[in-house]
Parts: C-alpha cells; structure tokens; sequence
C-alpha cells in the first residue's frame, strides 16, 4: 500500500509519496493547471497503475483538484486541516513538502480511522451548492440590511415604522420613490398606492392609509447635509439589495424543484418545522448514501452535536465538539428550534434544559442530538415522521426503562 500525502495550494500542489515502510517513494511539485494535473496523475500511475493500492489523504474534501483526483479513479482521505500542525515537530519546521509528507504518514498510521471520500449523487450535489450558495447570499443580504436599518435611523426613523421588513420588495421601492422623510411627507395616497401595487403588494389599498397617517405624525428630524448624505447612502444600499432580494427568490424556486425531484423529499417534509427552507438543507448536507453513516452517533459526529469529554487529572468536562459540518449544524440548529413550536415532547425537552441552566445554544444542541436519532432511523427506513407513533414508542421505551 502506498500513502500520498497532497498539499494543496491555489496556484501549486506538493505531493509526497511513502510505502508501508515510510520510504519515500517520490515526491513532485506540480501547478494548478490542467497540465499540472495530468502530470500529477502520471506520477502516481508511475507509483503503482492500481489506484486500489494508493490513498490519497489531503486537507479539503472539494474543489478541482479533489475532482481531477477522483475523476482519474484515486482513493481521496479527507482530513482536517489541523492534523498537519498536530504532527509537526518540536522544531516547528514547515514548509509545503513537510506537510505533504506528514499528511502521507497520516495515511500510513490513521488509515483505518479516516474515511475514504465517497461523491453524493448529482441532484444532492447540486442541492448542497445550491443551499450553500443561498446562505451566503442571505448573510450578505443581512449584512446589508443592518446597514440600511443604521442609515435610516441617522436621518430617516419613521421609514422603520412603515414596513415589518425591510429586504422586502415594496420597502425598498417605496425609499427608492421617497428617498426624505420630505418627499415621503409630499405624495398622495394615491402615489404611495401605486408604488406599493408597482411592487407587487398584495395588500397596498388597505396598508397605504396607515403608511399616510404615520408619515405625518410628528418626527425627529435631522439637518440638512445628514439627510442628503444618507439619502445618497441609502438608494446605494438600496440598489444592491433590490437584485439580491430577487436573486434570493430565484434560489428558492430552484431549491424548491431539485428538493421535490429527489425521492427522500417525504422523509425531510415531514419533519415538524423543516419547512420549505430547512428540509431542503437537511438532505442536501446528509444525503442519500445510506452507507456514509450505519449508526446515529457517526451522524451525530459530522453534525457536531453529539459532546466530546474533555479530562485532565481530577478534571473531566463534556465539551462542544468543534470539527463538524458547519452548514448542517447550523440547519440543525434553527430545525430543532422550530420544532418547539409543533412538537410538544422538543418544547419540553428544551424547557427542561433550559431549566437546568444550560444556555439556549446548548438546549438546542442536545435537542439536534435527541432528532439525530429518530432522523437517522426515518432516513435509513425511508419513512415519514408521524408525532403520534413516536410518542407511542417514546411511552413504551420509558415504561420499559422503569421496570
């Protein structure tokens, strides 16, 4: 068996490659060019022409390189980017060959604990790009927001009060029509109405008297240069959001349809609380290989909410477990808390967690934990959450434990 320990770059990669023995075989430098790649994929062959006989083990688990390599038929071990620092010397040398080498005795020592690195399906595939993809969009869409909710309260207060939010499209139109409080003060009820129908709102004739009487109420009011300053700070703003917010929409529609082509789209729409938003994430970042995780504590791992024991002398502490998928701990998360408000036995358990004085983010963990179980078991079977049967099993296993 041979080990090659990849060090991945953006421009060049480092590759070092060790027998059973820890011999050096060879080591290369190759670019991130295609070119680079193919050369990188006859070194290896030169190594042994059977890629059943090599492991690739390297820091990151997808981009070009991690498909180059897989495409060529090479088994790939991802490992976490902190195992190389683990292994480094007292001397602290480091260098891009130093690392390929430790990462390739990583391979030769850990084989048996790191797991070989196995594609999801092509729709799961897209779904978990997609979903990603959106998250990001929507943190710069908060990001923005925050900005915008601060340039209006240095100038523009009452605007805050019209609409229950402000990355919606009417919001943002309505301040692209009146970017003062002046001009907002100025129009009819006529020409808010229109704005607000041009935007697609389903309610204007009834929200536009509202929208009218709490314009002219009375107001704080900022000086001259502030308001044309921040005017000109918010239509900024304003201009990014309005294609982002539609971009977002666009998202979902497209979330929507991968999510309801795939065949375990029962499973994940029956969680309580998953909804249009979170279901889709669940399955994107689980997926469908039944393989990947046989028991629920392998799930509970990669989700990050199962606690890790920390002990040292007469010191022992359960700690939060840190290396996980940080997109599906964060779906997750806002599932558990969701479903407290369908579930009653989730409004209970966080109810008594908390009532023991463990923080929010720690009752909501250990409630993902507890619905890591019963999700694994739904995911495995291919069946659909039902409250009733659960609470039924959840009664029968208590009645046995108590005997």
């Amino acid at each position: 068996m041979f080990y090659a320990g990849i060090d991945w770059a953006d421009d060049h990669h480092d590759v070092v490659v060790i027998d059973e023995t820890a011999k050096t075989r060879g080591s290369l430098r190759v670019d991130h060019t295609v070119s680079g790649l193919s050369q990188l994929n006859s070194f290896l062959k030169e190594i042994t022409p059977n890629p059943a006989q090599l492991a690739c083990i390297i820091e990151t688990s997808q981009g070009l390189l991690i498909a180059a390599l897989l495409e060529a038929g090479w088994a790939v071990y991802p490992v976490n980017p902190k195992t190389v620092d683990r292994k480094r010397g007292a001397a602290g040398a480091k260098t891009d060959k130093i690392d390929a080498y430790l990462l390739a005795k990583t391979g030769r020592s850990d084989l048996a604990d790191l797991r070989e690195l196995k594609p999801d399906s092509a729709l799961v595939q897209e779904l978990k790009e997609l979903t990603r993809d959106q998250d990001n969009l929507i943190e710069m869409q908060t990001r923005l927001v925050n900005q915008l909710t601060a340039c209006l309260k240095a100038y523009y207060p009452s605007a805050l009060e019209l609409f229950t939010k402000l990355h919606q499209r009417s919001t943002l139109l309505f301040l692209q029509s009146y970017p003062t409080p002046d001009q907002a003060q100025t129009a009819s009820l006529e020409e808010i109405t229109l704005v607000l129908k041009t935007a697609g709102h389903k309610r204007a004739a009834e929200y536009t008297p509202r929208i009218y009487q709490c314009l002219h109420q009375p107001h704080l009011h900022s000086n001259a240069v502030s308001v044309r300053t921040k005017s000109r700070l918010m239509l900024a703003l304003v201009a990014q959001l309005l294609p982002l917010v539609e971009q977002i929409a666009a998202y979902d529609k497209e979330v929507e349809s991968l999510f309801f082509s795939h065949g375990d789209r029962e499973v994940w729409a029956s969680l309580p609380g998953a909804g249009k938003r979170l279901a889709p994430r669940l399955l994107a970042e689980i997926g469908d290989d039944r393989s990947r995780y046989e028991q629920p504590t392998n799930l509970q791992a990669v989700a990050g909410t199962s606690p890790v024991l920390f002990e040292s002398g007469n010191y022992s502490k359960a700690r939060r477990r840190l290396a996980c998928i940080k997109p599906l701990r964060n779906a997750l998360y806002q599932f558990a808390w969701q479903s407290t408000r369908q579930e009653e036995w989730a409004e209970e358990y966080y109810r008594r967690k908390r009532a023991e004085g463990k923080t929010h983010s720690v009752a909501l963990r250990a409630l993902s934990n507890n619905w890591l179980r019963i999700i694994h078991a739904l995911w495995r079977k291919k069946e659909s959450y039902v409250s009733t049967i659960f609470q039924t099993a959840q009664q029968t296993h208590l009645r046995r434990a108590a005997s």
